[in-house]
């Protein structure tokens, strides 16, 4: 992480020199007491249901957790908040993520071990000087401690989103070849904006792989459709006929044609059909072959 986003960051919780210099006074005190302070993390934490689920059945995960909270709270007692430090807290974040650890508790287990630190150096105050002002500072490391984790939790829950989605989108969108130049797309589910992009960028691609000629796109299954999603489709037909392609949307059905005539939305020289026998039909005739003579064929 670059200086000046570190900068920025303790600027906006209003650590500055002075806070870490009156951490670094009281922390050989205070890491005398942190095998106590992590102990009575853990007789808090054997209330709550995540207990039974992380350690409960797992001893040698416990006494690693515990070591690893040493190395932590040592580090913050250090106070050398740079570019290593948010690395390390960072990875606090991707380990939680990793095991799905719920943020209240998280959130709940920092507020327990900032009182607890606090109330440690309050029982020494007579022996610290401007103790009030390091227990401000101790509370505000802690919250950017748990805002460092909890955005790398967040992060890597986005990420999980987005490929998800994208796999997910990798599959609803499934442009077929059912003809020697003819492709059809079936579609299902919620159009967005995201999704009419994603959409363009495989028909595209697949017509220049299959120089098909005829493009079926089948919205029978698409429930609801905005101006800026039916502004997107219109597109996609038009950029199909630059490539030589015609489009044909099928499974036009009555509410979605009311919707985009009450939208205002120009269908142009779109074509479109009420069924998908219908786009077949068309399709099959814009590439030279008879669906009569098919039918006579196959019976």
């Amino acid at each position: 992480m670059p200086q000046a986003r570190i900068n920025e960051i303790l600027a906006k919780f209003q650590l500055e020199d002075a806070d870490f210099e009156r951490i670094r006074a009281v922390g050989p005190m205070l890491k005398q007491e942190l095998s106590d302070h992590i102990e009575g993390f853990y007789t808090w934490m054997r209330e709550h249901h995540e207990f039974q689920v992380y350690f409960a059945s797992n001893p040698n995960r416990l006494e690693r957790t515990k070591l690893l909270q040493l190395s932590h709270w040592t580090s913050f007692l250090d106070a050398r908040v740079d570019e290593n430090w948010f690395a390390s807290r960072k990875h606090v974040g991707a380990v939680h993520a990793h095991i799905d650890l719920p943020n209240d508790i998280y959130f709940a287990g920092m507020s327990m071990s900032g009182k607890s630190l606090v109330d440690r150096l309050r029982r020494a105050r007579d022996s610290i000087k401007d103790a009030d002002e390091t227990a401000d500072s101790i509370t505000k490391m802690v919250f950017l401690d748990a805002y460092v984790v909890i955005d790398e939790i967040t992060r890597i829950q986005r990420e999980k989103i987005s490929s998800s989605a994208k796999a997910l989108m990798e599959i609803s969108t499934p442009v077929t070849p059912i003809w020697e130049g003819i492709l059809l797309l079936p579609l299902l589910g919620v159009l967005d904006s995201v999704r009419a992009q994603d959409i363009m960028d495989k028909t595209l691609n697949k017509i220049a792989e299959t120089r098909a000629k005829v493009f079926v796109m089948d919205i029978s299954g698409v429930g609801a459709m905005d101006t800026a999603v039916a502004n997107q489709l219109i597109k996609i037909t038009k950029a199909t006929q630059l490539m030589g392609c015609e489009t044909i949307v099928s499974g036009l059905s009555p509410s979605i044609a009311r919707t985009l005539v009450e939208l205002g939305v120009n269908v142009g020289e779109v074509r479109t059909t009420a069924t998908l026998r219908d786009s077949f039909e068309l399709a099959l005739r814009a590439i030279n072959v008879n669906p009569d003579q098919l039918s006579r064929k196959s019976s």
